[in-house]
Formats: C-alpha cells, structure tokens, sequence
C-alpha cells in the first residue's frame, strides 16, 4: 500500500517553496505598496485602486511583453503573456495538490497581481485558506481560465483554441516541474500524484483536446515561432515553423487538424 507524505499548506504556503519554480506564492500584503487584484485585471480598464501603480493590469503585462520580444504581432504577446500567468497558477495548484492534498483558495479577488513583475514576487495571496483537492478545476479552470479568456478575448484578436492550448501546455509543465523535483527530493509519491491529477483535468471539459493523451504534444500552436529569432517549443504541434502567408505550412506532429490560432 502507497503512503503519501502530506505535507501541510501552512498560512505562509512555506511547503511551496521547497518546490522552487512558478509554485512559490507570496502571501499577505505586497511590500511595495497596493497591487490590483485578478479579478480587477479581468475586468478590464476600470483605474487603478487606491495607491495602486496600474489602471490596466492586463494591457500593461501584454504591451510589457510585446515590447520585451519584439512582437510583430499584438496576439503574439498576448498568447505568451496568458501562458505565463496561467502557468503560475497551475504550477502553484497542482504543486499545492500533490504535496498537501489541499488548495490554496486562488479566487482572483484574494491574488494580487504585479504585471510588471517575475515569479515570485508577481504574485500574493491576500489569505491563505485550504480547499479539498476536488475543487482543483474549480479553481484555476472556473475561477481563472474562464475570466481571462473572456478579457483576452474581448480586447484583442486572438482564438480560444489557442489560448484553450496554451492552458494545456502550461499544466503539462507543471507536471514537468513536480516530476523533476520529485526525483530530486525522493518522492516519487508527488510526481505520480501530480501526473493523475493532471490527467483527469486533461481528460475534463476545460481542456479536453488541447494535448496529445500520448505524447502530452499540443494540438494548437502559441504562436511563438512568428517572434524574431523565435523557433518551435519542445511541444509544439508542429515538426518545422509553418512558412509566412502563401507558403506550405509546416506539418504538425499530434494531430491533423492542428492549427496555429
């Protein structure tokens, strides 16, 4: 019989940062001054808050990332700048499941956010309150995907099946993550967890369809081949760029039908 090695998720989230990475999360009030919420960021440009730096969190962070890689495209940004957000949150969930058998409420109005910062420290939870492991797609799928996919998709031309993807691929990579620090840390308890976890949200509504079930390769592309310089990711759906507008495009490797937006 399998023991599972819980470890508590204490109100400093302290079991989280032995796992490194995108899990490390901040919690209480931000040094620096006020910091708007999640859920202010998906609502769009509403002014910043009292004492707070950004009046458009989420159009700052995309335009900080356009500029950063020198996007020829808005939607180039905006897809790199929603996987990176999202993987923060899968990789501090799941990492939270499969270490502590519970989650961090994540709720966008307990998440402040910095879109000028880097993990750490682009994160902070308000408080820190425990939920069941069950409410994991709850969580980040129902309380995070929807809403900003909503803002995504309301501002900017960009498809749902890419941003849909890029969730996907950002979760694979949380797994990723716990697999190489299980086996840094002897336990492999944690990555078998996290691979089951992963597996039933993939096989979910939310995400079904977005990964090759064998390969975990996506089945949409996040555009970033398209950057300056910029080449195909190790799950790309494709096994060579696709050539500009009027050319053959590449051939994806999971899927027939993939597609880049």
């Amino acid at each position: 019989m399998a023991v599972l090695l819980l470890v508590d998720l204490d109100p400093g989230l302290t079991a989280l940062s032995a796992l490194g990475g995108f899990s490390v999360l901040r919690t209480g009030p931000p040094p620096d001054g006020p910091l708007p919420t999640l859920a202010r960021a998906y609502a769009g440009r509403t002014g910043p808050g009292p004492g707070e730096r950004y009046g458009d969190p989420l159009g700052f962070r995309v335009g900080k990332v356009a500029a950063s890689l020198r996007a020829p495209e808005t939607r180039i940004a905006v897809s790199v700048a929603q996987q990176g957000l999202v993987a923060r949150l899968w990789a501090v969930a799941l990492g939270a499941a499969a270490l502590c058998d519970r989650v961090p409420d994540l709720a966008p109005g307990l998440l402040r956010w910095d879109p000028d910062g880097a993990a750490p420290d682009d994160l902070w939870l308000s408080e820190v309150r425990p939920l069941p492991v069950a409410s994991l797609a709850d969580v980040v799928i129902e309380g995070h995907l929807v809403p900003l996919t909503a803002a995504l998709r309301a501002r900017y031309t960009v498809a749902p099946r890419l941003l849909r993807g890029n969730a996907g691929a950002a979760l694979a990579g949380a797994v990723r993550q716990l697999d190489r620090w299980s086996r840094e840390a002897g336990r492999p308890d944690v990555a078998r967890r996290a691979r089951a976890l992963a597996a039933g949200l993939l096989a979910g509504p939310g995400l079904s369809g977005t990964l090759d079930p064998v390969t975990l390769r996506r089945r949409s592309c996040c555009l970033y081949y398209r950057l300056p310089g910029g080449g195909l990711c190790g799950d790309c759906c494709f096994d060579r760029p696709p050539r500009p507008a009027g050319g053959r495009s590449g051939t994806p490797r999971s899927s027939p039908t993939a597609a880049s937006g």
